[in-house]
């Protein structure tokens, strides 16, 4: 199933109004080892950084 050009344009523009993007920059090599790791746990990379930046900042407080 195909995405029309307007859902991608309306998805597009909901998350330019929704979500902040952050460039991350790992060592070759070692995103395949996150990627693997997140998905052994049932999780995408960005829901498992996502995870792990709340409980870092969750611990501090």
């Amino acid at each position: 199933m195909s995405v029309s050009k307007a859902q991608m344009k309306a998805t597009a523009k909901y998350e330019k109004l929704n979500y902040d993007n952050i460039r991350l920059r790992v060592k070759k090599g070692k995103r395949d080892i996150i990627k693997a790791y997140a998905e052994s746990k049932g999780e995408s990379v960005n829901g498992f950084i996502n995870r792990v930046i709340d409980e870092a900042m969750e611990k501090e407080q």
